[in-house]
């Protein structure tokens, strides 16, 4: 299993379109999300991640080198994993419920809790309004485009997200969750995972197989 220490940033004003730097300057570290766990879905762009958290938030800079790039989806909710599409897994509360956070690259998210994939509830708009988000690529949706991309997005998930739990500190927490890296609908499909998923078929809905995250 996978582990990763999460530093705490002591800073009162984070700003989503700066928080790469800001992780530069604090030498947050960047980790890999590269397991394939599928034979019959070999294609491995090129992904990393590094995370931190402050007072109220989860803070989560990925950087992306893949043969294609699509961001068909422009409105929150949609079916952001069929396009170029990076993924955060946690149950924050160590009670069995976990969040699937889903964001294309253009920053587009999908939002949903629940102790199983078929049954999620999804997030409020007002909910969704609070993931302050910043993408390289901008934010208007396009279709794919061929030929090698690099692109960059930064994510930050106050901890009102949680939308099902009323979580006011992370400080000192052990909790579960997974990274992932998906493309359903690209001309290569691939679906990487930061901890390993033994699985027949693809399928990030495991929450047996999330690694193990504490927060500083």
């Amino acid at each position: 299993m996978q582990q990763l220490n999460i530093k705490k940033i002591e800073t009162e004003d984070v700003s989503v379109d700066g928080l790469s730097a800001l992780m530069d300057q604090k030498k947050i570290e960047f980790n890999v999300i590269g397991c394939v766990n599928w034979n019959n879905y070999s294609y491995k762009p090129e992904v990393k991640f590094r995370v931190a958290h402050s007072d109220n938030a989860i803070l989560i800079n990925y950087q992306v080198e893949e043969d294609s790039v699509r961001a068909a989806y422009g409105e929150d909710s949609g079916n952001v994993w069929t396009d170029s599409c990076v993924e955060f897994f946690v149950i924050p509360a160590n009670d069995g419920i976990y969040y699937n956070i889903e964001s294309s690259c253009i920053g587009t998210v999908l939002l949903a809790a629940g102790e199983n994939r078929h049954a999620r509830e999804r997030a409020s708009s007002e909910v969704l309004a609070g993931i302050q988000r910043w993408a390289s690529l901008g934010r208007e949706s396009f279709e794919e485009r061929i030929g090698k991309c690099s692109w960059e997005l930064s994510l930050i998930i106050p901890y009102t997200a949680f939308f099902k739990h009323s979580i006011k500190s992370l400080d000192g927490v052990s909790i579960k969750g997974n990274f992932y890296k998906c493309g359903d609908q690209l001309k290569t499909p691939h679906f990487l995972s930061w901890n390993p998923i033994e699985t027949v078929k693809p399928d990030f809905h495991r929450s047996e197989f999330f690694g193990e995250l504490y927060f500083e």
